[in-house]
């Protein structure tokens, strides 16, 4: 689907929270423009857990392995190093350096073909050896880099990723939350700090987990936000693309024998196949593959219709529709992901009440020119380069540019403080307050929201 989206023009709804709602009809009064305070205004949420503001639903999607500057480059006008304090368009965002700043480079354009070409190494070392200290002068000349790492997309390829931008709220300083592969960015979904090193770790025992390619098979106990979500009562579900069919398959004893006919790889261990590790709650006995929460992506479309969507959703293409570079993967299938499930959420009687965050798990090694900020005080882990994160919907900050520092752990941070009783720093990591922790995601958000930018 390659068009445009526009949000409908609706008013946040009223209803049970945490749970389905209904749209209310259009002179109840619910599209008052005064922040919920944990359903104090008339028609509100009545049926506890309640939500803090009015938005009764988070559907956070996650796309992979791409820089702010390899999508945003060159959308964005502002000149290199000006840091703008402006927030209205693409004349509050800096573009990408016209050249290489450790050579005489110039980008090359990121398309689908070139996308699809090589995967460039993005393992901690390499991604620490490339950002050289915050000089981020490294990408084309370090020994695990190249020229292919400096590209910006064109208009041409990005067009609804920067439709989105221009009527949601873009975050420029939006960090992958450690430098490194993807699983060790994805667990900060989850508990918001450090749990292992790129991608050397598998969720043991989990569905799909034998029929991967890499990572030591392991599994954790720690306290999730999921945990904390189903202390509370507030539902919550992964969709992920192709989870059925592995599901199906580890039912035989099998792994999938066949790769979807759309995924040009073609491969069964790697690309075209749901993987486990990309889903951090896998990781954690207590929650892995519970029906209740573990959903294949088509679920997706079953539950919006049934009135049913949980109060907070992650959702997750498989690989060949995550923009993951290599393997003959196109950032357009990408798009065609995200644009079509944020149209279904928009034009399902939920549009009204959720908020939409896409977003990229890391940067997949491609150059970026903003210096990470100093390792996290928390975990004292170094971040990554930043990512692109669009909120979306009624309550975002339409046509805005935010300059706050974020990461994964901020979606972490809303979470509590949206639906646990507006306690931040339960999981102990960066969802807390003080040195190293993540900013809470305000500045994306309507100011009548009263959600903190800090």
């Amino acid at each position: 689907m390659r068009r445009a989206l526009a949000w409908l023009a609706l008013a946040p709804v009223v209803g049970a929270c945490g749970s389905s709602s209904s749209v209310a009809p259009p002179d109840s009064g619910a599209g008052d423009d005064a922040g919920l305070e944990a359903g104090a205004e008339a028609g509100a949420c009545t049926t506890p857990p309640c939500p803090t503001t009015k938005i009764e639903h988070l559907v956070v999607i996650v796309q992979e392995n791409h820089t702010f500057d390899a999508y945003f480059g060159r959308w964005c006008t502002a000149a290199p190093g000006s840091s703008p304090s402006c927030t209205q368009g693409p004349g509050c965002c800096e573009a990408g350096p016209a050249k290489d700043p450790g050579s005489s480079a110039t980008p090359l354009v990121l398309d689908d073909a070139r996308n699809g070409m090589r995967d460039p190494d993005h393992t901690q070392a390499c991604e620490l050896s490339e950002t050289d200290g915050g000089k981020m002068d490294d990408y084309v000349t370090a020994s695990c880099g190249g020229p292919g790492n400096l590209a910006y997309a064109d208009a041409a390829t990005v067009q609804l990723y920067w439709a989105l931008a221009q009527t949601g709220a873009l975050a420029d300083h939006w960090f992958q939350p450690v430098a490194g592969q993807s699983s060790s960015n994805e667990m900060y979904f989850a508990r918001a700090q450090f749990v292992f090193l790129d991608n050397t770790v598998a969720p043991k025992g989990a569905i799909g987990q034998a029929c991967n390619i890499g990572g030591t098979p392991a599994q954790y106990g720690d306290t999730t936000i999921a945990d904390l979500l189903e202390k509370a009562g507030v539902g919550w579900a992964y969709y992920a693309q192709g989870y059925a069919t592995m599901k199906a398959a580890a039912a035989q004893g099998a792994c999938p024998t066949t790769a979807p006919p759309d995924c040009a790889f073609g491969n069964t261990s790697i690309d075209c196949i749901y993987d486990p590790s990309d889903d951090p709650f896998s990781y954690y006995p207590k929650l892995r593959d519970d029906p209740a929460h573990f959903k294949d992506y088509a679920d997706l479309a079953t539950d919006l219709a049934a009135g049913k969507l949980p109060a907070v959703s992650f959702v997750k293409p498989i690989e060949y529709k995550s923009e993951h570079p290599g393997y003959d993967n196109k950032i357009t299938d990408g798009e065609s992901f995200v644009t079509s499930t944020v149209d279904a959420i928009t034009r399902s009687t939920f549009g009204p009440s959720t908020l939409v965050l896409v977003t990229w798990d890391e940067g997949g090694g491609f150059f970026d020119h903003v210096a990470p900020p100093p390792a996290s005080a928390v975990d004292h882990q170094p971040y990554g380069t930043r990512v692109p994160t669009i909120a979306l919907g009624p309550f975002a900050r339409a046509g805005t540019v935010s300059h706050t520092v974020m990461e994964h752990s901020s979606v972490v941070k809303f979470i509590e403080y949206n639906w646990l009783g507006g306690k931040t720093g339960q999981l102990g990591g960066r969802d807390g307050s003080g040195p190293g922790t993540a900013a809470n995601i305000g500045s994306l958000l309507d100011p009548s929201l009263g959600v903190p930018e800090k």
